[in-house]
Formats: C-alpha cells, structure tokens, sequence
C-alpha cells in the first residue's frame, strides 16, 4: 500500500507525468465511476483475478484524489482512512457499544437514525429540521437514486397501501404519456411524464421487493442475449442478406423462434 501511494505521489511531482499532474478531482470523476462499474461487473462474472485487478484500479482513483487533496493541504489517505474507521465504530455500536439489535433490519433502522443524527447540519429544510430524505447522492444511476427516495419516503408513511395500488397509479402515468404521444407533444412536458411513469414503475419494484436497477440490468441482458441468439439463427439459415437489412417483421419473427429455443429444454 505504501509502495503505491509512493508511485502516484511520484506520477504527481515534478517531473512526473504530465498528464497525472494536469488532473484534478473533477476531472477525474468520469474514471472513478467507470472503475467503480468495472469492480461490479468483475465481481458478476465471478473471476478473482480480474476483481483484483480492477479493485487496483478503484484504489488507484482513491489514492489520486487523496494525493491531489494532501497537495491542497486539505485531507491524506490516512485521514481518510481514520474518519472511515471512526464512522464504522460510530455506527456500529451494537459491536462497539452497548446497544443492542439482533437482526439486519433493526441494524439498517439504528444506522439510518445515526446517520440522521450525524448530518443534523446539513440538509435543513424551512422548518430548520434535516429532510427525511436527505442523504442519498444526486449523482447515484437515477433508478437506484429514485428508489432510495422511495424507500425513505415509506419510511416516513408516505407510502401506498398495496402493491396493487402502485399498478393503477402506472396505468395513470401510461395514459398521460399517451396523452402528449396524441398531441405531437416532444418536448419537456413529454420527457416529465416519461419520468413519472419510470418513477412509478420503480415504485412498484420496491413495493414488490425487487431492485430496480438488479431488474433491469437482468432484462437489458436478457435482450443482449436473445439479439445475439437472433444474429446467429440469421448466419445459420445461410442467409445472404446481412441481418440489419432484415425487415422489423423479419428480425421480429427470429425474436419469437429465439423465445422459444430458449423454453425448450
């Protein structure tokens, strides 16, 4: 560990590499999110050695955003890594203290209720009390976003009754989309209404106790897979015809022939 933080401070220093040096926190946003999808995508494929790998290069990204700060005189790697420590004992006192919870909900409802007692200076509303919502990151994928706000919005009671009750308010949220579609409308108003039918949709997910983001990340490989399958029906028919010349109907009948390849055992 030592031995990498001396590699990126030298990559920053005089002499170093011009392009490390040109860096700066902004900058280097778009690369710690992109290593930090990476990490994921690793770990689903379940390959050890490129989970190593690619937390490397997660660590590599914390370790010059840290580098970039000690030079500013704002913050170290180590004052990081205590703050983190600190803040796990903290909000773990069933382990360090002498509270007392036995199961993982009651420990997600004690840390909600730390959290919310250590960010009493942030996120005031009029009132001067912290929002109920407050805490979940602008810039989380909107899905996971939206369904974080969800889930501390139910928290707070502001939450329907019954899953089925969620289904009327997309069928609502389909017809004024509707609504525009008929009235050429493209512009704002439509993408509003978009947003609230996803929004309600997610809704439903958490209501169902499905993670949105896990459900469409499965059916977006779902897709992947039946195209892939469509691309390969085409080549075997030894067609001559290259498979984006294909009609919609053409490409939507290999879809229905892949479905059902797929069911059979």
């Amino acid at each position: 560990m030592e031995y990498l933080r001396e590699v990126v401070a030298r990559l920053r220093a005089p002499g170093g590499c011009p392009w490390d040096q040109e860096q700066t926190p902004r900058s280097l946003c778009p690369s710690l999110i992109e290593e930090a999808y990476e990490v994921v995508d690793a770990i689903e494929h379940g390959q050890s050695g490129d989970l190593e790998e690619e937390l490397g290069d997660l660590l590599i990204n914390i370790l010059m955003q840290a580098e970039i700060a000690a030079e500013h005189q704002t913050f170290t790697i180590d004052s990081i890594a205590s703050k983190a420590a600190e803040k796990l004992v903290r909000r773990h006192p069933h382990v360090f203290g002498d509270s007392n919870v036995g199961t993982s909900n009651a420990v997600l409802i004690q840390w909600e209720e730390i959290k919310r007692s250590e960010r009493k200076s942030k996120g005031l509303n009029q009132d001067g009390k912290e929002s109920l919502l407050a805490g979940v990151a602008r810039a989380f994928p909107a899905l996971v976003r939206a369904q974080r706000i969800q889930k501390k919005a139910a928290k707070a009671g502001f939450d329907w009754e019954h899953p089925k009750d969620v289904l009327e308010k997309i069928r609502e949220e389909i017809h004024e989309v509707e609504v525009e579609m008929n009235a050429n409308n493209v512009g704002e108003r439509l993408v509003e209404e978009m947003g609230d039918l996803l929004f309600a949709v997610v809704n439903l997910s958490r209501a169902l106790s499905i993670d949105a983001e896990s459900g469409l990340h499965a059916a977006t490989e779902k897709f992947c897979r039946r195209f892939e399958m469509m691309e390969r029906q085409h080549v075997e028919g030894m067609r001559d015809m290259e498979f984006s010349k294909l009609s919609f109907a053409e490409m939507n009948a290999l879809w229905e022939k892949v479905k059902s390849l797929e069911k059979t055992p």
